[in-house]
């Protein structure tokens, strides 16, 4: 089993910045990839941005220049910078895991429980 935990939301101004976190711990032998996902108010949840395990990066068009997806392999921890925040980016922002897990190697698949993003206009 693996369990995601995420952390960094909270209340910011617009053109503010704010840093998400998402640690996985667990039974990891290798991260394939991790996603931050987000569910407006409403709204169907969507995909921000995606790092797979050899750095490969993509993002939702409406984030492009703005967000940054990062990872630190040793601690299976990524990030989320986010800057020149816009009201419309307020959301419950959620982390996205796939894993290789021991002993069997199996993977595991699964999300957080979801950080609040709010921007102030």
């Amino acid at each position: 089993q693996v369990q995601l935990v995420e952390s960094g939301g909270g209340l910011v101004q617009r053109e503010g910045s704010l840093r998400l976190s998402c640690a996985a711990s667990g039974r990891i032998l290798r991260m394939i990839q991790m996603d931050w996902y987000r569910q407006p108010p409403g709204k169907q949840r969507e995909m921000v941005a995606t790092i797979t395990g050899g750095g490969s990066t993509n993002y939702t068009d409406s984030v492009k220049g703005r967000f940054t997806i990062s990872r630190a392999n040793a601690k299976n921890t990524v990030y989320l910078q986010m800057n020149n925040l816009k009201p419309e980016d307020t959301a419950v922002y959620y982390c996205n895991g796939e894993f290789q897990t021991a002993p069997s190697g199996e993977t595991w698949y699964g999300w957080g429980q979801g950080t609040q993003v709010t921007v102030a206009s």
